[in-house]
């Protein structure tokens, strides 16, 4: 069990905090995009990733294409792929 600095708690992909009766169960992912070449095609991704209803979190490492994402209860990789898309990309297969 590791304890952050906010008071709560993370362990095995549950957390919680102190004083708090939630607790939720977080997913995380990572997919592989092509065709980005600059910091404005990942912020792109990003910011459609992260509209997806649950998603907590979405770090994108330009190098490599590969997008973490992070989210409570976890993704259709059909809503993933759709906004990678919107935002002009694709999922490697």
């Amino acid at each position: 069990m590791l304890w952050n600095t906010l008071g709560g708690y993370s362990m095995n992909g549950w957390s919680a905090r102190n004083g708090s009766k939630e607790v939720s169960a977080l997913s995380t992912v990572t997919f592989t995009v092509t065709g980005m070449t600059c910091g404005h095609c990942a912020a792109s991704v990003r910011e459609e990733v992260a509209s997806i209803p649950g998603v907590t979190t979405v770090d994108v490492d330009l190098a490599s294409g590969k997008v973490n994402i992070a989210s409570e209860g976890g993704v259709e990789p059909e809503a993933i792929q759709s906004a990678v898309e919107e935002a002009g990309y694709k999922l490697a297969s």
